[in-house]
């Protein structure tokens, strides 16, 4: 497909529409994906942001062509792009969430930056490299993501909050409850909770488990939530149903 007709600074309105709806198009697919998956930013948010800046790019390629015969006036193609590939990590961090020592949303955080990519090849006319970009990204979140999570599903960790009473032995009667199912217990931090004094005051304990299957740790959930010295539980490592059923 050529730039147009009379100029390289002149595009047809025919070619205008084609290179916006596959920008549409192509970061609606990695859209899909990430809907699918039930993340933050999902099939809008990547039309858009494809979308937008391929609209970016058309405009810095051939909004200013009125002015490249001006003797004064240099135009540089790429200044719009720079702005956008470094402008769009503030939609990258907001899809970025911490819980603890879990981090969620880096992936979709990346998918949107790439999306960006995508739409500036697709308004300069790159368009075997927005293709090839959008399968490979397409194999890397659902391919590689399947893959991923079966080659380190032995290697998986799960953080669990207790907030105790401080009594005697109550660590130890939560700790004997994870060694009779066998989960090693990685790291351990143990926090005053304020407003407690005296017998009174109450401890936070935050445990790193290593190696955990889902069915053994609600099991354990929940016979550490029939403890007495146990005020309160959280746990960043279970599914909807199975926290459900742990709580």
């Amino acid at each position: 497909m050529t730039a147009g007709t009379g100029s390289v600074w002149e595009l047809s309105q025919a070619d205008l529409a084609i290179r916006m709806i596959l920008a549409a198009a192509l970061g609606g697919l990695i859209g899909i994906e990430r809907e699918w998956s039930n993340h933050a930013a999902g099939f809008r948010t990547h039309i858009l942001v494809c979308l937008g800046s391929a609209t970016i790019m058309l405009m810095s390629l051939y909004g200013f062509s009125q002015f490249v015969n001006e003797p004064n006036v240099q135009v540089d193609p790429a200044r719009l792009a720079a702005q956008v590939i470094s402008g769009i990590g503030f939609l990258g961090a907001g899809a970025i969430l911490r819980n603890g020592d879990v981090i969620k949303g880096l992936t979709t955080a990346a998918s949107i930056w790439t999306v960006a990519a995508i739409g500036l090849c697709v308004g300069a006319g790159f368009f075997t490299g927005a293709l090839i970009c959008t399968f490979l990204v397409l194999v890397s979140l659902y391919m590689l993501n399947k893959w991923e999570k079966r080659l380190l599903r032995h290697r998986r960790f799960c953080s669990v909050e207790i907030t105790v009473s401080n009594d005697h032995g109550s660590l130890g009667a939560i700790a004997s409850v994870f060694m009779e199912r066998r989960m090693q217990i990685s790291a351990l931090k143990i926090n005053p909770v304020s407003g407690g004094t005296g017998n009174e005051r109450e401890l936070r304990l935050e445990i790193k488990l290593k190696s955990v299957r889902q069915d053994a740790l609600v099991e354990a959930v929940e016979e550490i939530g029939m403890l007495d010295v146990v005020k309160k539980i959280e746990t960043a490592g279970l599914n909807a149903a199975e926290a459900k059923r742990a709580g």
